[in-house]
């Protein structure tokens, strides 16, 4: 059973531990377009990826054991997102490997930033190469959908057009953004949301080319999270004094754009006496991709 607990001091493979990124994310636009027979919800949205996030670190073992060594308090080591991808592919590929993992989170959990998926995909991505395991991005990808719909995009490593359930991608080069993040400290759960009966989910669908032009924008799920909770309402009220506020993903977690990061940052130091906020940049490619 995976725990917290030390590894063992003395290992016939006592391998050094590797480090590695799990870049935060924002959904520019989310919307729903229908659900599919099995009662999934079909959506269509923009993910951006950030130049900020967690930090993954990875030791091999050789007696199987997937054993998280540090992590986040609250998240049981066995229902933690890495140690579940570690397992997955230790199904999926029959090695007899296992792995020590560590996290620094940063970012924070239910805030619509994708922290967990991002995780996941760093320890499929990199034990997949630390395991000589061999599995390409779409088998990786496949395996990270099991464990939740954002995980491919990370995967993969690239802001890009999503649909279906979050799983269909096309990559896409995003213009040069830096954006006010704010966490608003609400952690709605997504099923709750999914459920709400006043969440919009016939949008029409759209194109990339509609996103382009400025066509769409919003989160589905905005209007729902505001009337729900009064911090994501002043928080928004808040970060429209400086832009268009959006809200990302399905949690509390909210944004706004600036095309230079000096107006980002006097924005931020703005709001900081109040809210807990920071200044990413939009990447088009995950730092992720380096390492694999």
């Amino acid at each position: 059973m995976p725990s917290d607990a030390p590894s063992p001091p003395h290992r016939p493979d006592d391998s050094a531990w590797t480090h590695h990124p799990a870049p935060a994310k924002l959904n520019l636009f989310l919307h729903i377009t229908g659900r599919r027979p099995d009662g999934y919800h079909l959506l269509q949205t923009v993910f951006q990826l950030l130049d900020w996030g967690d930090d993954i670190a990875l030791r091999v073992r050789d007696d199987g054991r997937i054993v998280r060594t540090a992590g986040p308090h609250d998240v049981p080591p066995e229902h933690d997102l890495t140690v579940r991808a570690a397992r997955a592919l230790q199904a999926a590929t029959g090695t007899s490997l296992g792995a020590d993992i560590a996290i620094t989170k940063r970012i924070p959990a239910g805030g619509g930033f994708g922290g967990g998926s991002s995780d996941a995909a760093t320890v499929l991505v990199m034990l997949n190469r630390r395991w000589n395991t061999g599995l390409g991005p779409d088998a990786l990808a496949a395996i990270g959908l099991a464990l939740g719909a954002d995980v491919p995009v990370f995967v993969h490593g690239r802001s890009a057009w999503a649909e279906g359930v979050g799983e269909r991608l096309v990559p896409l080069d995003l213009p040069p953004r830096w954006y006010l993040l704010v966490d608003s400290g609400v952690h709605v759960p997504t099923a709750t949301l999914f459920q709400a009966p006043d969440l919009t989910r016939e949008a029409p669908s759209a194109t990339i080319s509609d996103f382009v032009s400025g066509h769409l924008r919003g989160n589905v799920f905005a209007p729902v999270l505001r009337r729900r909770d009064p911090r994501i309402a002043e928080a928004l009220d808040a970060l429209s004094a400086f832009g268009e506020a959006q809200v990302t993903g399905t949690g509390g977690g909210l944004f706004v754009a600036f095309d230079n990061p000096v107006a980002a940052q006097a924005a931020c130091d703005a709001l900081a006496p109040r809210w807990r906020v920071r200044v990413a940049r939009g990447i088009d490619r995950s730092p992720l991709l380096q390492d694999a």
